[in-house]
C-alpha cells in the first residue's frame, strides 16, 4: 500500500513507525503538517491507501479525512479525549494507560476505534513514557489497524458504543496552574509528577532565586534534606530542591524571558551566578540501582564485567560529560575486567554533541569544536583499549556521532526497537568526526558505508544489523534486554579463548594502525568540521539554531516527502 504520514514533525514515534511499515512492504511518503493547503497538496500528490497520523498538534482538515481514511494515533486508553493525554496520566498517577488508533472525523479524539494497546505506567517522566511504553504500544496498535484496513472487512467500532462501555472521558489542555508545585506541602512523588507530566514540553513553570523558569529533567534523592523549596545541593549540572518529605533534583530548565526565545540548558548553567553559596553533592560510590539521586555517568562490576552507564539527557553529549565520561573510562580501563559494557542509557544510547549548550556559548564555532574534540578523545579511548572487549548495549536510540561512538566497541548489539540515525546531514550538512572514516567502513565497507551517511532516513535495528553496523538485536523491553547483555558479556569474560580473543583484537589495531593511523583519519575529519563550523558556509550554524529554538517548518525536507521529489508522477488509477 502506499501510506501517507501526516506528522508535526519527524519525531521518534513518526521515525519508529516508518521503519516497522517500510520493513513489512509498504511505500511511505511522509508530509508536515503545516497548513491545510500543504496537506491537501500532499494528499493530491501521493493518492495514498491510506493516511496515518503519528504526531499531530490539531485536527486534520476535513477536505482529507471525508474522502480518505485517516489513522490517528492518540496517547491514550479508548475514550480519552484532549490534546494532554499522557500529561493527565501522569499527574493523576494512572496505573494503566494506553494508545489508541481512531479515525478521524468532525470531533476531536471521537472518530471510530481500529486498534487500542493497554500498558502499565511507571513514575517516568513524560518523554520516557513515549519513546517506550507508547510508543511499542502504537506500533502494536498501527500494524493491527493496518492490517484491517487492507483485510477490508473490518468495522471499527463508533463512538457511541465506545462512550458506554469505557471510562475514558475529554480532558482539556493541561493549564500552568494545574501543576503548579507549592513547595510547603507537596511531597516528593507529587512534584515528581507535576515536573514528569510537564517532560519534554511545556516544562513547569517555578522560580529559583527569583529567576522565573521551566522545569524539566527530574529525578528525587533518597538522602539529601533541607527547607521545603531550599536549593540544597548542585551536582554536575543539576540542582537539587528540598520538598516537604524529601528532595527532589532538576537536571534542566529553560529561563522565561518576557519577549524572547529560549531553551533547555543544565540548571547550573543558566543559575551559575546564583549558587555561590550552594554546596557541590559528590556522586555517590553506592551505583545499586535501589538508589535514588541524579547520576549522569555510574559504574557497577559484576563477574569479571564492568558496566558503565551514561545516561544523558535527550542523548546529548557536552564538553564536560564527554571528559568526565572519558576520565571515568580510562579508570574502569585499569580494572581487572575481561569485558567492558558500554550501557548509555535506557532511553538513549548517545545522540552526540549537545547542541543547545553549543548554542548558549560565547562563540558557537569555539564550542562546537571543543565539543567534537572531546568525544574524539573519548572515541579514541574505547578503540585503543586492548586489555578488554568492549560491548555497546544500545538499549535506546542513537543518532549521528552517538552512532559512531558505539561503532569504536568491538562488539555492538541493539534492543530491537532502538532506531539508529547513522548521519550528520540533516544539522546543516555537517561532516561528522568521532573517526567515523575509520570504523563505519570495517564494519560496513566502502561502499555500503557512503550509502549509508548519503542515507538521511533511519534505520531499525534489524536493519542497522543487515547493513553490518549491528553485530545483533534482542526483542524485549529495557530489563530484558540488559539482562540478556549480561549474560553474553559475562559468557565472553568466560570464554576459554578470550586470551587469544585479545591477542588478534591486539593484531587487528596493530595492522590497521600501520596501514592509516587513526590519527590521520581524525585530521582529515576535524579539516572538514573546521570549514562546518569556522567556514564560509553557515548551514551548520543556521541548522543549529533552529534545532535547538524548535523553529516550526515551513516545508517537508524532500528525503522524507517523496511525493515532492523532482520527477515524481502521481500514480495512476
Amino acid at each position: 500500500m502506499r501510506i501517507l504520514f501526516l506528522t508535526h514533525s519527524f519525531n521518534s514515534l513518526t521515525q519508529r513507525l516508518h521503519v516497522e511499515i517500510v520493513r513489512r512492504g509498504h511505500e511511505v511518503s511522509i508530509e508536515f503538517d503545516i497548513n491545510d493547503d500543504v496537506a491537501i497538496e500532499a494528499v493530491r500528490l501521493y493518492r495514498p491507501d491510506l493516511i496515518v497520523a503519528p504526531y499531530l498538534r490539531r485536527a486534520i482538515p476535513a477536505a482529507i479525512w471525508r474522502r480518505h481514511v485517516c489513522l490517528v494515533v492518540h496517547p491514550g486508553i479508548v475514550g480519552d479525549r484532549g490534546p494532554s493525554a499522557l500529561d493527565w496520566a501522569i499527574l493523576n498517577g494512572e496505573t494503566e494507560w494506553g494508545v489508541t488508533v481512531l479515525q478521524a472525523n468532525a470531533e476531536m479524539d471521537a472518530g471510530p476505534v481500529w486498534a487500542s494497546v493497554n500498558f502499565p505506567m511507571r513514575l517516568a517522566r513524560k518523554g520516557s513514557l513515549y519513546r517506550n511504553e507508547v510508543t511499542e504500544a502504537a506500533v502494536t496498535a498501527v500494524l493491527q489497524a493496518i492490517g484491517r484496513f487492507e483485510a477490508g472487512d473490518f468495522v471499527p467500532s463508533s463512538a457511541d458504543r465506545i462512550r458506554s462501555v469505557i471510562k475514558g472521558k475529554w480532558q482539556p489542555l493541561m493549564t500552568p496552574s494545574d501543576r503548579r508545585i507549592d513547595w510547603q506541602t507537596d511531597d516528593t512523588r507529587t512534584v515528581l509528577r507535576k515536573i514528569h507530566s510537564a517532560d519534554g514540553f511545556p516544562g513547569v513553570e517555578d522560580e529559583i532565586f527569583g529567576v522565573a523558569c521551566h522545569f524539566y529533567d527530574a529525578c528525587a534523592d533518597d538522602t539529601l534534606r533541607g527547607a521545603p523549596g531550599e536549593i540544597i545541593a548542585r551536582r554536575h549540572g543539576a540542582i537539587c530542591r528540598a520538598t516537604r518529605d524529601g528532595a527532589v533534583w532538576i537536571g534542566h530548565v529553560k529561563k522565561i524571558v518576557s519577549g524572547e526565545k529560549s531553551f533547555k540548558l543544565p540548571a547550573t548553567l543558566v543559575l551559575r551566578d546564583k549558587l555561590g553559596a550552594v554546596p557541590e553533592a559528590s556522586p555517590p560510590l553506592d551505583a545499586g540501582p535501589e538508589r535514588q539521586t541524579y547520576r549522569d555517568i555510574w559504574y557497577r562490576e559484576k563477574h569479571g564485567v564492568g558496566y558503565l552507564h551514561f545516561d544523558f539527557y535527550n542523548g546529548a553529549m557536552n564538553t564536560e560529560q564527554c571528559r568526565r565520561l572519558r576520565e571515568a573510562y580510562l579508570e574502569i580501563r585499569r580494572r581487572p575486567t575481561r569485558v567492558i559494557v558500554l550501557m548509555g542509557g535506557p532511553d538513549f544510547w548517545s545522540n552526540g554533541i549537545h547542541l543547545n549548550c553549543i548554542e548558549a556559548a560565547d562563540s558557537s564555532a569555539d564550542e562546537s569544536w571543543r565539543n567534537i574534540n572531546a568525544m574524539d578523545d573519548l572515541a579514541l579511548a574505547i578503540i585503543t583499549t586492548d586489555s578488554q572487549l568492549t560491548i555497546a548495549a544500545m538499549r535506546g536510540n542513537t543518532a549521528a556521532g552517538g552512532v559512531f561512538l558505539a561503532l569504536a566497541a568491538d562488539r555492538l548489539y541493539a534492543r530491537a526497537g532502538a532506531v539508529l540515525n547513522p548521519h550528520y546531514k540533516n544539522m546543516g550538512n555537517l561532516y561528522g568526526s568521532e573517526y567515523w572514516t575509520y570504523l563505519l567502513p570495517r564494519r560496513a565497507g566502502m561502499a555500503r558505508g557512503r550509502e549509508i551517511m548519503s542515507n538521511r532516513l533511519p534505520l531499525g535495528a534489524a536493519e542497522a544489523k543487515q547493513a553490518g553496523l549491528v553485530d545483533d538485536c534482542f526483542d524485549g523491553n529495557a530489563d530484558e534486554f540488559t539482562a540478556l547483555i549480561e549474560s553474553r558479556a559475562e559468557a565472553l569474560a568466560r570464554d576459554p579463548d578470550f586470551a587469544a580473543l585479545i591477542d588478534a583484537k591486539r593484531k587487528q589495531r596493530t595492522a590497521d594502525e600501520s596501514a592509516k593511523p587513526l590519527e590521520s583519519y581524525r585530521a582529515e575529519e576535524l579539516e572538514q568540521m573546521k570549514l562546518n563550523f569556522y567556514g564560509f558556509d553557515p548551514s551548520y550554524h543556521v541548522a543549529r539554531h533552529h534545532f535547538v529554538h524548535k523553529t516550526p517548518h515551513s516545508w517537508t525536507p524532500r528525503h522524507l516527502a517523496r511525493h515532492r521529489e523532482l520527477g515524481w508522477t502521481p500514480p495512476q488509477d
